[in-house]
């Protein structure tokens, strides 16, 4: 038996978290949180979507043709389709506006397509990308620095 229940797909950056207790980044509360910040890393194929987010089809494109990207949405989608299902699944990248919102809106589709309620919540997907250099993560726009 399909859940009947609406369920809330998050995505998220890890580097825009505050701070939990122990000093690591707490990310949104969910039934189930999926790290996609080492699995779904493919720096060739994404040099050509810096400059867009996971809601464009290109970026989406991209995700889907990571490998193990396949493999994790089928397993998500099932996951989400357990009699006693999830409520809420929270994605998160570095910056959250590739990998994890990507990922969601493609997780969002095929739930839609079993015949699921979804809602979508892109924490991120907005913010510009985070670039890491060695006296830590920035945005690419110095303006946001302060905004952080």
């Amino acid at each position: 038996m399909r859940p009947t229940h609406p369920i809330r797909l998050i995505s998220f950056g890890y580097l825009h978290l505050p701070a939990g207790p122990d000093g690591s980044p707490a990310p949104p509360a969910a039934d189930r949180i999926e790290d996609v910040r080492d699995r779904l890393r493919d720096p060739a194929a994404a040099r050509h979507i810096l400059d867009l987010d996971g809601l464009n089809p290109r970026v989406q494109d991209v995700v889907l043709n990571t490998p193990g990207a396949r493999e994790l949405l089928a397993n998500l989608a099932d996951y989400a389709d357990l009699p006693a299902g999830p409520s809420r699944i929270a994605i998160g990248c570095a910056g959250g506006r590739h990998r994890a919102s990507g990922l969601t809106e493609l997780l969002a589709r095929e739930l839609r397509d079993r015949g699921r309620e979804v809602v979508v919540e892109h924490l991120h997907a907005h913010l510009p990308r985070v670039l890491k250099t060695p006296a830590g993560p920035r945005t690419a726009n110095p303006e946001q620095e302060t905004a952080r």
